[in-house]
C-alpha cells in the first residue's frame, strides 16, 4: 500500500504543478487585458513590471488553486481509468477511497495552507499591488484618454474626448474644463473644439495641446475671485496652441498607509476588530438617533410670550385636551403661521432623520463587506477540498486522461462554481442574503455534486457511459415501437 500511496502522490503532483502554472498564467492574462490601457505607453521600468505582476500573481494564488486541484484531480484520476489501472486495483480488492487516501490527505493540507495564505499573505499582496496600480493609473495621465469618459487625472483640469483616431492621434469634438487650485472658485474656463493633438514633450514635463475650430470661454470674476463682478469673455479661434504642466515622469510611489484599512487588506483578527467597531459605532449612532428624535421631533419645548401662556392656560384651563378646538379658536394669521412652523419643522425632521439613515445604511454596508471578505478566506481555501472530490471520481467515471475533456470539464465547473459565488457574493453586499449565506452558497451547492459522484464512482455506475445512454435510448424507442405494433 505504501507503494501504491507513493505511485498516486507522484501520479497528482505532476499534473498538479502544471495545471497550477497554467491556470496562474490564464489569470494573470485576464488581469493584463483588463488594465493594459493603464499599463501600456506609461513609460514604466522592468522591475515596477515584475513587481506587479508578482504581487498579482500572489492575490491571484486563491482563485488558480481550486482550479489547479480539480484539473489535475481529473486528469489523474482519468489517465488511471484510460489505461485500465484503476480497474486492475478495484479487481485486486482495493476500494476507491484506499486509492484516493494519500491524495485526500495532500488536499486537506492544501485547504490548510490556502487558508493560511488567505489570511496572512494575501493582505500584504493586495495592500502592494493596489498601491503600486494606484501609482501607475497616475503614471502619465496625458495617455490615458479614452472615447466619450471625462478624466480627472491631470491637474487643474477635466478632459473629454468624443473620438481618438489610433493611427494619426487626432482628437475629435474635445471639451475641455480648466480648474486650477489657485483660483478661489471652481471652473472658471471652458473650452470645446472640433478636434486637436495632445502630446507630451520629450522631457515628459509637460503636455502640449494643439486645437483646431474651437471657442474658450472665461469667467474672468471668477479667475481673479471678485465677487462683485462677473465679466464674461468668448473667443472663437482657427487654431490655438498651448501647454499643459505635468507631474514629474518618474514613478511617485504612494504610502501602502493609503490603503491599509480596505477590508481587502486585512486579516482574520484585523477584520473583526473593525466589525466590532463599526458595530460599536453603528449601535452608538441608532441610539443618539432614537435620543435627538424623541428629543428634538416629538418633545421640543420653545420659548413662549408669559402674556401668552396665561391666556392659553386660562383658555384651556391647564391642560390641552382638544388641539384642533385650540387651533380653530386662532385667527387666521395665527393659523397660517401654526400650519408653516409645523411644515417647515417636519421638513426638517425628515430631512435629518434621511440623512441619519443614508449614515447607517453606509456602515450596515461596510460592516456586510468586511463580514464577506472573512468568509472569502474559508470559501476559497474549502473549494480545493470540494473541487477534489468532484473531479477525482469525475475522472474515474470520464476515464479520459491529458488535457482534452479534463479540461472542458474543469472549466465548466469552475465557471458554474464561480457564478453562483459572484451572485452569492453580490447579494451578499446588497444586504438580500447574509454574508456568510452569500459566500457559501456555491460550496453547499457543489458539495452534494461532490458527493453523488463520489458515490457513483466507487459503486461503478456507468452515469458517464455514452452506452449507457444510447441503450437506454434504444429500450424507450422499442418501447414506443412495440406498442404502436400492438395497437
Amino acid at each position: 500500500m505504501k507503494k501504491l500511496h507513493l505511485y498516486m502522490l507522484k501520479s497528482f503532483v505532476g499534473p498538479f504543478v502544471a495545471t497550477f502554472f497554467i491556470s496562474m498564467f490564464v489569470l494573470i492574462m485576464q488581469f493584463l487585458w483588463r488594465y493594459i490601457d493603464d499599463l501600456v505607453g506609461k513609460g514604466l521600468d522592468g522591475d515596477v513590471i515584475i513587481h506587479l505582476l508578482s504581487y498579482v500573481a500572489l492575490t491571484l494564488v486563491p482563485m488558480g488553486l481550486p482550479l489547479a486541484v480539480l484539473l489535475a484531480s481529473i486528469m489523474t484520476f482519468g489517465s488511471l481509468g484510460e489505461n485500465y489501472e484503476l480497474t486492475a486495483l478495484k479487481a485486486a480488492g482495493i476500494s476507491l477511497y484506499r486509492i484516493m487516501q494519500p491524495l485526500i490527505f495532500l488536499i486537506i493540507l492544501f485547504t490548510i495552507a490556502a487558508f493560511f495564505f488567505s489570511n496572512n499573505v494575501l493582505p500584504y499582496a493586495n495592500l502592494k499591488a493596489s498601491t503600486l496600480l494606484y501609482d501607475i493609473k497616475k503614471q502619465k495621465p496625458e495617455l490615458s484618454l479614452k472615447e466619450g469618459v471625462f478624466i480627472n487625472d491631470i491637474e487643474g483640469y477635466s478632459i473629454k474626448v468624443d473620438k481618438i483616431d489610433k493611427k494619426t492621434g487626432m482628437m475629435y469634438d474635445m471639451l475641455i474644463y480648466s480648474h486650477p487650485k489657485n483660483t478661489r472658485r471652481g471652473n472658471f474656463e471652458t473650452t470645446i473644439a472640433d478636434s486637436g493633438i495632445m502630446e507630451a514633450d520629450k522631457s515628459g514635463l509637460f503636455m502640449e495641446v494643439q486645437l483646431y475650430n474651437g471657442f474658450t470661454y472665461t469667467d474672468e470674476g471668477g479667475k481673479s475671485g471678485n465677487k462683485d463682478t462677473y465679466p464674461f469673455r468668448r473667443v472663437k479661434f482657427d487654431k490655438q496652441f498651448f501647454v499643459i504642466p505635468l507631474a514629474d515622469n518618474q514613478l511617485q510611489r504612494s504610502d501602502d498607509d493609503l490603503f491599509k484599512d480596505s477590508y481587502g487588506m486585512l486579516n482574520i483578527v484585523q477584520l473583526e476588530n473593525a466589525v466590532d467597531s463599526l458595530q460599536k459605532r453603528l449601535s452608538g449612532q441608532k441610539k443618539g438617533t432614537i435620543k435627538g428624535m424623541l428629543s428634538d421631533n416629538y418633545l421640543i419645548k420653545k420659548e413662549r410670550n408669559p402674556q401668552r401662556d396665561s391666556v392659553f392656560v386660562e383658555e384651556t384651563r391647564g391642560e390641552v385636551r382638544d388641539l384642533d378646538s385650540l387651533y380653530q379658536n386662532f385667527d387666521i394669521q395665527e393659523q397660517k403661521s401654526a400650519v408653516d412652523a409645523a411644515l417647515k419643522f417636519a421638513k426638517s425632521a425628515q430631512e435629518k432623520h434621511r440623512w441619519d439613515l443614508q449614515v447607517n445604511s453606509r456602515d450596515e454596508a461596510s460592516i456586510r463587506r468586511y463580514n464577506i471578505e472573512w468568509h472569502r478566506k474559508f470559501t476559497l481555501s474549502f473549494a480545493c477540498f470540494i473541487f477534489f472530490f468532484i473531479g477525482a471520481p469525475l475522472g474515474g467515471i470520464i476515464r479520459k486522461g491529458g488535457l482534452g475533456a479534463p479540461v472542458v470539464v474543469s472549466i465548466f465547473l469552475f465557471i458554474m462554481y464561480y457564478i453562483i459565488w459572484m451572485m452569492g457574493e453580490r447579494a451578499a453586499r446588497e444586504g438580500a442574503l447574509e454574508p456568510w449565506q452569500g459566500m457559501w452558497i456555491s460550496s453547499v451547492i457543489l458539495l452534494p455534486l461532490g458527493a453523488i459522484l463520489t458515490y457513483t464512482a466507487m459503486t461503478d455506475s456507468a452515469i458517464m457511459s455514452s452506452e449507457s445512454y444510447m441503450n437506454f435510448i434504444k429500450k424507450i424507442v422499442g418501447f414506443f415501437k412495440k406498442k404502436k405494433k400492438d395497437a
